[in-house]
């Protein structure tokens, strides 16, 4: 379905009849199905999903939501960006905070004024970064604020310097291995290389019943499909037209007088804010966040997630970062020495063999089947005649 605007072009809708019957279908699924078959069926049935599989799936939906991030500027703006791991990181840190402010006196030292890891290392008193973080709301401001802070400012010196290429993915991955660093400190206030953990409640709910990680597995599922309706809407508008004339030919849109520095910019705050949406939502659902969540190897397998699903098809991201992290699980449980060495074999393989991902290959394999039955008509009316 598409629509004509005042100025003539035409513009797709936001998601087609088929889309829109894939996008509620699969959103069903989660937010509904699972929920029931986890805890309405009898455990024991055949249908029933375990208990482990909830807080499971719902990462994998975090997972998803960091690949359409990293599809938006990847895939339709050219901007590999070797750091959206650390907006993640982020993410899940300022959710953390809140997490460790809600224990009160319910910690090992029994102290409800400062975090465990803070009395054991001796602080007298709360970091000023911390204050406030005892609200939620205050933590979810802060979870797209500061992303999207260190994006902008980021995104700011390397665009208008007109940083791209390898270049460009060199600075993010360095930003990322700075922050690495960072947090390891203990004198940083943030946990150093045990990270935060030891949550106990969230919103008031116990962070290890099974109803509150089904309700973690429904929020993460709708931040997926708000997630995915924010790039679809981006990419099918005016913006994302441009943003893919910059993908292709940088140094004609600039010569045309669009500013490319400004689309860039925006697109990668956007993905960045995104990224610190899935952060938190992921670290209620494990239990944990630590450094190594900046590591930069996390952020290069985040854009094999988007290469393996296919570049430049959200759908493809989703599907991308599902089936990589689904054979991560069982690889890193059955096999775990082959595990990277897998990796960087899928690698090469989509490099090599599957430059479209799987979209690009299940596309591929439609148009032949419409090829042959094009033909197959064309010498069935040839023989008839």
């Amino acid at each position: 379905m598409t629509d004509t605007p005042n100025d003539g072009a035409p513009r797709r809708s936001l998601l087609t009849p088929r889309g829109w019957a894939v996008f509620l279908a699969f959103g069903f699924a989660l937010v509904v199905v699972l929920p029931i078959l986890n805890r309405v069926v009898v455990t024991g049935s055949f249908t029933h999903v375990p208990d482990y599989l909830i807080p499971l799936i719902g990462k994998y939906c975090t997972y998803a939501m960091l690949a359409l991030a990293m599809d938006l500027i990847w895939g339709y703006a050219g901007i590999l960006s070797l750091g959206q791991g650390a907006f993640f990181a982020l993410g899940g840190y300022c959710m953390g905070m809140y997490l460790m402010r809600q224990i009160g006196d319910r910690g090992v030292y029994k102290n409800a004024q400062l975090p465990d890891f803070m009395v054991f290392l001796n602080w007298k008193e709360l970091p000023w970064y911390w204050h406030g973080f005892d609200m939620f709301w205050f933590a979810a401001i802060m979870v797209v604020l500061v992303p999207g802070a260190l994006a902008l400012i980021v995104g700011w010196l390397t665009f208008r310097s007109r940083v791209t290429g390898v270049y460009l993915s060199i600075i993010t991955q360095a930003m990322t291995f700075a922050l690495l660093l960072a947090f390891f400190r203990n004198n940083m206030g943030f946990g150093g290389n045990n990270g935060l953990t030891d949550f106990k409640d969230i919103l008031g709910f116990p962070i290890q019943a099974q109803s509150t990680r089904v309700g973690l597995l429904i929020a993460s599922a709708i931040g997926l499909g708000a997630t995915y309706l924010i790039c679809r809407w981006i990419v099918n508008s005016k913006l994302g037209r441009v943003l893919l004339a910059v993908r292709d030919a940088e140094s004609r849109v600039r010569f045309l007088g669009y500013s490319v520095t400004g689309a860039k910019l925006f697109v990668f705050v956007v993905a960045a804010m995104l990224s610190g949406i899935a952060g938190a939502l992921y670290v209620p659902q494990v239990g944990i966040i630590n450094p190594g969540e900046f590591s930069p190897a996390a952020s290069i397998e985040i854009a094999l997630w988007v290469a393996v699903g296919g570049r430049g098809t959200l759908a493809g991201a989703v599907i991308g970062a599902f089936l990589v992290n689904i054979a991560k699980t069982w690889l890193t449980g059955a096999a775990p020495e082959i595990w990277l060495f897998f990796l960087g074999l899928l690698f090469i393989v989509v490099t090599l063999l599957l430059p479209r991902g799987v979209v690009g290959l299940v596309a591929d394999q439609r148009e032949r089947w419409r090829a042959r039955q094009a033909a197959r008509q064309a010498q069935a009316a040839e023989a008839a005649t």
